[in-house]
């Protein structure tokens, strides 16, 4: 547990360094790899103007860049709080497959963060078109790319 608290101590750091200044919520995330090399970031929503900044989103995004891949198995994500929707998904697609978080996402709630309020849109089969609506058209027009993809063999991910 040394460890951890020492990892998440940093990522608190960093997150009380970029919040105190403005660039965006209590955010922060640290990657650790095999090696024992560490990434650290925070969030920078407000700095960056990009609702994708995410504190863990900013992490993958050093370490991937960092390391030059998109594949980030066998890292460790330490996070001040439980992971959005999105930064879950992101873990996964870089295929981190270990979280450690401080604070709930009804932790989040409580100051004013939507996470939860995602949480229970997707869970509820995302059918409330006052939050999000999202329909289909154009498939045969796109069903292209897929196919070339495909029949190139090109790199999963």
């Amino acid at each position: 547990m040394e460890k951890t608290n020492e990892i998440m101590r940093k990522a608190v750091a960093k997150a009380q360094e970029t919040m105190r200044r403005g660039d965006g919520g209590p955010f922060g995330a640290a990657i650790i790899d095999p090696e024992g090399n560490l990434y650290v970031a925070s969030n920078t929503v407000l700095a960056d103007n990009d609702p994708t900044a995410h504190a863990e989103v900013n992490a993958i995004r050093k370490a991937c860049s960092e390391k030059h891949t998109h594949d980030l198995s066998g890292c460790v994500l330490y996070t001040t709080c439980y992971p959005c929707p999105m930064c879950l998904s992101a873990c996964v697609w870089a295929n981190i497959r270990t979280i450690w978080y401080g604070c709930t996402a009804q932790d989040a709630a409580a100051i004013g963060f939507r996470d939860d309020a995602i949480y229970h849109f997707i869970n509820s089969g995302c059918a409330d078109e006052n939050v999000l609506s999202v329909k289909q058209d154009g498939r045969e027009l796109t069903l292209v790319l897929f196919t070339e993809y495909a029949k190139d063999h090109r790199q999963m991910y």
